[in-house]
């Protein structure tokens, strides 16, 4: 038996393989039925004669919509059938046939966004969204490659922390031992500057969390980030990273998964300007082209969606915003010594309304004005502690960034709604399966 994959089978061409797998779709004509197989790495056609096969031929018509098999089959040349192959069938073994009376719930016909999301283990296995997973897998590797070869050490930061690093509205509190409470990490960047000072250069990569009340197609409650950080480090090193890293990961991404843009429709060509350098615009600079536009937003105010796509529309790539005013930044952001209202960071936005991507910048190194920063925020000096610790001994400039993961891709892939990047979407109200 030469076992192989319905990715790997145009490597078989005139030889018999088997295949292990699922029916996606049968269809008959005549005295010959056209199975549609799936096994995970792609579909593939199959072609049965009553006349010649008459066995295999009346198991295959009994065949329900996601029942699994392992098929036998003469692998041919079709520029017809998906994969540019077709698998003449010789065998068949049924491993377990969907009943008919308890049909597969997802159909090949439209269902409404609520039946689909409650259905979402079953959702998964659509051509769609199969297509999307690869590409998220891409999306990783190719983050991960790229800062591994740029000298970054993978270290976990800790999912359960004492205390909020983005603002204390959006922590989800935990009940931790001994009525102690604790919260879902918002971030994993405070624990990656402690790891910088042993390291020099590092990052993180996992799961976060923020209980943002919001129902856009931009927001999940847990996501994930990549979080560098590096010693030694300024504003300009993190917006040249940020940059390259995007980079990367788009073209690895056209490099490896272009079947899946093209199960996706996307249109590659705009993935395919991806490259640095990136436009890079101050806020002052962005305050003007959004009042140019109309936009009523004013100086001092964050950005939201529909400024954040008048931003992107203006490039062909994205565009990287920086010098934020200070009081709508993170407590930890230097502030910049030529304009001490603006803070040393940046935003990267992605094109095409996908809005930001990253967020990052200079962290303060003097004690003093991060203990008056935690005052003024009302933050808890008892649970940052040890992170006043790393101004204490051996502080250094140092400065890094988040990506979104989920954001990143849902660009990429060119989605709707950034639900679909995920495998198992955490929105308001919505926590099943």
């Amino acid at each position: 038996m030469l076992l192989t994959t319905i990715e790997d089978v145009g490597r078989y061409q005139g030889q018999q393989v088997t295949i292990r797998g699922w029916l996606y779709n049968l269809r008959e004509s005549g005295k010959l039925l056209f199975p549609i197989f799936r096994d995970g790495t792609g579909l593939i056609q199959g072609v049965v004669s009553q006349k010649e096969h008459p066995a295999v031929f009346e198991t295959v018509r009994e065949l329900t919509q996601e029942s699994s098999v392992v098929v036998t089959g003469i692998v041919r040349a079709d520029a017809r059938a998906p994969g540019g192959y077709e698998l003449a069938l010789t065998g068949i073994e049924v491993i377990q046939r969907v009943p008919e009376n308890d049909p597969f719930p997802i159909q090949r016909k439209e269902h409404g966004v609520d039946f689909l999301l409650s259905h979402r283990h079953l959702w998964l296995r659509t051509p769609r969204q199969t297509a999307i997973l690869r590409i998220r897998a891409e999306a990783i590797r190719a983050a991960r490659n790229f800062m591994d070869s740029q000298g970054y050490i993978l270290t976990d930061s800790p999912i359960f922390t004492p205390a909020a690093c983005e603002g204390t509205t959006t922590l989800f509190e935990v009940d931790y031992f001994e009525d102690e409470k604790a919260y879902l990490t918002q971030s994993g960047q405070l624990y990656v500057e402690a790891t910088a000072a042993a390291l020099g250069k590092v990052y993180c990569f996992g799961p976060t969390f923020r209980a943002e009340k919001s129902k856009t197609r931009r927001h999940l409650t847990e996501f994930w980030m990549l979080e560098p950080e590096a010693a030694f480090a300024r504003l300009d090193d993190m917006m040249e990273l940020g940059e390259q890293l995007v980079s990367h990961i788009v073209q690895s991404v056209l490099a490896h998964r272009r079947r899946e843009l093209d199960t996706l429709k996307r249109d590659t060509a705009r993935l395919e300007a991806v490259r640095p350098p990136f436009p890079r615009i101050t806020y002052d600079e962005a305050i003007a082209i959004l009042q140019k536009h109309g936009n009523p937003t004013r100086w001092g105010e964050d950005f939201g969606g529909d400024e954040e796509t008048i931003l992107s529309s203006q490039f062909d790539r994205p565009v990287i915003i920086h010098r934020y005013p200070a009081a709508i930044k993170a407590f930890y952001m230097q502030p910049d010594p030529q304009r001490p209202e603006l803070a040393l960071g940046f935003d990267m936005l992605a094109p095409e309304g996908y809005g930001e991507i990253i967020g990052g910048g200079e962290r303060i190194s003097d004690y003093d004005l991060l203990l008056r920063r935690l005052r003024e925020n009302n933050l808890p000096e008892e649970a940052f502690r040890w992170y006043l610790d790393l101004r204490r001994y051996g502080s250094v400039p140092h400065a890094g960034f988040g990506l979104g993961l989920e954001r990143t891709v849902a660009w990429i892939c060119g989605t709707e709604h950034i639900r679909e990047v995920i495998p198992f979407p955490r929105m308001l109200y919505r926590i099943y399966p």
